[in-house]
């Protein structure tokens, strides 16, 4: 068997081991945000009740107490998910309604809250994984309640039980934990089922993601206003569909450590894309080559910018 690896394919493979933990290791989460109002607000935009599918923190599908249909929300889900699967969660959305606006009057009243006032019922529940390569681990589940924006009620998934910090909980504390299907049934729903559907909708995603238009990546150099001898190197990429991007500042191709860059954090744009922006200072007479890697799993290969250090110009004080 022939092993010689082309010089071009083995640069590109040294690069990826240099940063094989960030590549191998992904973060992904599937949450659904229920969220009751004890009663209605004559407000634009705000219901009673409203309900939200949420992969990888991208809305995916959305329900509210007007409308009462659930809808999808990326292009993908609509293409993908069939027709019943609309109309038997538009049916479970509908019974789930009826469920809050049950039980945020029952709550006001145990609290003895005013029906005057508003209050909220909220609820998030998901998991949450890990993915090396082909393999996917479970990492957690998440199904809480919070009332008026404080923690309520909350399931240990390790303990298959309920928790809270409040008094006025340990009735459904109680009623809950005394029916040990049900919390069998809530921990084989987070650990299994809700790990199917996010890997199913993953898999239907990245199909759409590969489709789509690469983002748009910019370096600047600008001299330090401080320091006359130094410039700063900022790359930035925005139009990302993903959050689990990779953005490194390169010297003759490897990597810099971490604690020498300055990021600022993966932010939403206004059209439901990413950005990501990362900075360092050099010394302005350096004469090295810097550039700017980004990659995700929907590319099919880095996009990779250089800089021309020689053309940085001042900013004005």
């Amino acid at each position: 068997m022939d092993t010689t690896i082309p010089t071009a394919s083995f640069a590109l493979l040294c690069v990826f081991l240099l940063c094989e933990p960030s590549l191998q290791t992904e973060k992904h989460s599937l949450y659904y945000i229920y969220t009751a109002l004890s009663k209605p607000v004559e407000r634009p935009g705000i219901y009673q009740f409203t309900a939200m599918g949420l992969l990888d923190d991208r809305e995916i599908d959305y329900y509210n107490s007007i409308d009462q249909r659930k809808i999808p929300k990326q292009d993908w889900m609509k293409e993908k998910m069939q027709e019943d699967y609309w109309e038997k969660g538009t049916q479970s959305r509908k019974s789930k309604e009826q469920w809050f606006n049950v039980n945020v009057d029952i709550l006001m009243k145990r609290m003895r809250h005013n029906e005057s006032d508003v209050h909220v019922l909220q609820c998030r529940v998901g998991c949450e994984i890990e993915k090396q390569g082909d393999e996917v681990r479970f990492s957690r589940g998440i199904f809480e309640f919070s009332y008026d924006g404080d923690n309520f009620l909350s399931f240990d998934d390790k303990e298959s039980q309920w928790v809270t910090p409040v008094d006025a909980a340990l009735p459904t504390k109680r009623k809950w934990d005394d029916v040990p299907i049900l919390n069998q049934y809530t921990k084989g729903y987070l650990e299994k089922e809700c790990v199917d559907w996010l890997n199913k909708f993953r898999d239907y995603g990245d199909e759409e993601l590969k489709k789509g238009s690469p983002p748009d990546v910019h370096v600047l150099a600008k001299r330090c206003t401080r320091d006359k001898t130094k410039v700063k190197l900022t790359c930035f990429a925005t139009g990302l569909y993903l959050k689990d991007v990779m953005l490194l500042i390169r010297k003759y191709r490897s990597p810099l450590p971490e604690e020498e860059i300055v990021s600022s954090g993966v932010r939403p744009n206004h059209d439901g894309t990413y950005q990501l922006k990362k900075s360092v200072f050099i010394q302005e007479d350096e004469d090295a080559e810097y550039d700017c890697f980004v990659f995700h799993r929907a590319l099919k290969e880095p996009i990779i910018t250089k800089w021309e250090v020689q053309s940085v110009y001042c900013l004005s004080t």
